[in-house]
């Protein structure tokens, strides 16, 4: 089982780990490799359970009611006009669309958050950026391969501040099925999430304001565009 070495990120270096770091070490702490592919796994449903503890304050939870005597025995009511049901229909539409948006969210600002920890810590020695193709060219080659262990397998711009990277393989969507009959990009989205906060932190860390989308085009391939606001990371 691939393994990394806790001294590695301690040295701020992507170099593998030299003697004494070793298996052999008494002293050296490693953990799995495996262990970054198992979190972005879980993450989701992780999000999800907490989204449901806490929600957002515009959907409060629900809380529970105890019924007098009185309405315990009403009589119900009768069911609502075509009209009333297709409101309702609507209503219940627009909720579940402000509960993935509230999902997404969430995983994108926890994504940022790492983008941004990860360029503090492997970028300290290096010299300031001062064009922003360097500055995706050092994303598609250093931070992917830190992250997901592979570079980006393909990179295009437009020169006008529009960047489209496309990971053939992308590593959270190796193992996951597509046998349930729900749509590759309804299914995959949710896990795209989290990283588009990672590349939206690590271009913020070093001077590039951007949006992040993505999507798939198949399983298990992934399409990331980043539409920059400020064309060099120096202004």
């Amino acid at each position: 089982m691939s393994r990394l070495s806790a001294t590695t990120a301690a040295n701020m270096s992507f170099e593998a780990p030299l003697p004494p770091y070793n298996f052999t070490d008494p002293t050296a702490t490693f953990f799995s490799a495996s262990c970054i592919d198992l979190l972005l796994i879980e993450l989701v449903p992780l999000v999800h359970r907490i989204a449901d503890a806490a929600p957002t304050i515009d959907s409060p939870a629900p809380t529970s009611t105890i019924r007098s005597d009185a309405a315990a025995t009403a009589v119900p009511a009768a069911p609502p006009a075509g009209g009333a049901a297709g409101a309702a229909a609507v209503g219940d539409k627009e909720e579940e669309d402000a509960a993935r948006d509230d999902i997404f969210s969430r995983l994108e600002n926890l994504g940022y958050k790492v983008g941004i920890g990860l360029v503090e810590r492997f970028s300290r020695d290096r010299s300031r950026f001062t064009d922003t193709l360097d500055v995706i060219k050092f994303l598609c080659k250093d931070i992917w391969h830190l992250v997901f262990r592979k570079q980006i397998d393909n990179l295009k711009t437009n020169h006008r501040g529009v960047y489209v990277l496309t990971d053939l393989t992308f590593r959270p969507l190796v193992r996951m099925s597509t046998t349930s009959g729900v749509p590759a990009t309804t299914k995959a989205a949710p896990f795209l999430q989290f990283p588009c906060g990672i590349i939206r932190g690590a271009l913020s860390a070093m001077g590039v304001n951007a949006q992040v989308t993505a999507e798939t085009p198949g399983l298990p391939g992934a399409v990331f565009q980043i539409t920059t606001v400020n064309k060099n990371p120096s202004s």
